[in-house]
């Protein structure tokens, strides 16, 4: 966990630097909803978990081929980034140095 310090007279600087935080995981939580939108389908056609199908599959294993061997992990792969993000700046604290 990082935790950043503010000053205590810097009540404006706190809230900002907290509000962007705020700010960051709102447009991190949309966009893994619209990765996950995006994969879902896959795992939903064939019957699998993303994770299964990272692990084990090859291209020749998908009937739509390279493109949607690619398209599948290619989703997921920043559906997972963005999980990693996500999770990261949740950790993050803003207190008062002392």
């Amino acid at each position: 966990m990082i935790t950043v310090s503010v000053e205590p007279t810097q009540n404006e600087a706190l809230a900002l630097v907290q509000g962007a935080i705020n700010a960051q995981v709102a447009r991190l939580e949309l966009a893994l909803q619209a990765a996950r939108s995006r994969v879902l389908p896959f795992e939903q056609k064939y019957r699998i978990p993303s994770s299964r199908f990272l692990a084990q599959f090859v291209v020749e294993d998908l009937e739509g081929g390279e493109d949607e061997y690619l398209s599948w992990a290619g989703e997921y792969r920043l559906y997972l980034r963005l999980q990693e993000k996500l999770d990261t700046l949740k950790k993050q604290r803003v207190v008062f140095a002392e």
